[in-house]
């Protein structure tokens, strides 16, 4: 379950990474943990995510958090890149890797199936389309628990 200072956390984070030329991929905040952590993801989408870009969305944001005093405990942030292994989410991401090779998890099972493995067509409102050696594969959206690029491709 999401921590309910996820949403106003992103809220102040996506402008702060947009200035910053930077995108927010994820947002968990890990109150389990002394201090609890505020881990971000960011993005770079004109070229690979930095140390440079984590450190400049790091200080951006610590300053914008503080302001804001909507954590209201000591917590350490950490601003990372998710790499390339990740897990696709946004609509955006769908269609910058249109073409690469994924892997599709269902729950329950789909056609006797709960991972597909493809190339990446597209996802709409109802599904998550796969080329599986030439052939369109559409498995329901309701179904997918998790799509993820495939690093080992």
């Amino acid at each position: 379950m999401t921590h309910p200072l996820v949403p106003p956390i992103i809220e102040l984070a996506t402008p702060v990474a947009e200035q910053l030329g930077l995108e927010v991929v994820s947002v968990v905040f890990h109150t389990n943990q002394r201090p609890p952590v505020l881990r971000l993801d960011i993005r770079n989408p004109q070229q690979d995510t930095g140390l440079d870009d984590c450190e400049r969305m790091s200080r951006a944001l610590e300053a914008t958090l503080d302001a804001a005093e909507i954590i209201p405990d000591a917590y350490v942030l950490e601003v990372s890149s998710p790499g390339i292994s990740r897990q696709l989410t946004t609509d955006r991401e769908f269609i910058s890797f249109k073409g690469f090779p994924v892997i599709v998890q269902t729950s329950p099972p789909y056609e006797g199936q709960q991972e597909w493995i493809g190339q990446l067509i597209r996802r709409d409102e109802t599904a998550v389309y796969l080329n599986q050696k030439g052939r369109v594969v559409q498995i329901p959206r309701s179904l997918v628990t998790r799509v993820q690029l495939d690093e080992r491709r």
